[in-house]
């Protein structure tokens, strides 16, 4: 598995404007969807646990809603400070939200903890 979310969501957003209401693209869109309310409920039973938030950040982030992944993110900054895998995601999607110095400087501070992570240097 390639764990490659946000291209297999954007692959599935294509499928869904070359041929609209084909079934297997709304049941995967729903899917997503299913996963982030079941993580919603997750994070009501046990709050601020940082693998439930940092699953809503990245589930949220796919769906393009950067500002929801972006506070979840910030709250496992704050339990969880220099988390390489938090800082390059919410790198991601401080840089969606056009706050590029923002970006660069979890992303910065991510390669300083994984100097070798792919991803960390691909997005930075």
């Amino acid at each position: 598995m390639l764990n490659d979310y946000q291209g297999a969501l954007k692959d599935f957003n294509k499928a869904d404007f070359l041929q609209p209401n084909n079934e297997f693209t709304l049941q995967s869109h729903e899917n997503v969807k299913r996963m982030l309310e079941n993580l919603d409920k997750a994070n009501f039973l046990e709050p601020n646990d940082a693998f439930t938030l940092h699953s809503c950040g990245d589930v949220k982030r796919m769906l393009n809603d950067y500002q929801g992944a972006f506070e979840d993110l910030d709250i496992i900054d704050v339990l969880e400070p220099n988390n390489a895998f938090t800082l390059q995601i919410r790198g991601n999607v401080k840089n969606m939200l056009k706050d590029y110095q923002g970006a660069l400087e979890d992303l910065n501070k991510a390669n300083g903890l994984e100097p070798n992570n792919e991803f960390i240097l691909t997005w930075r």
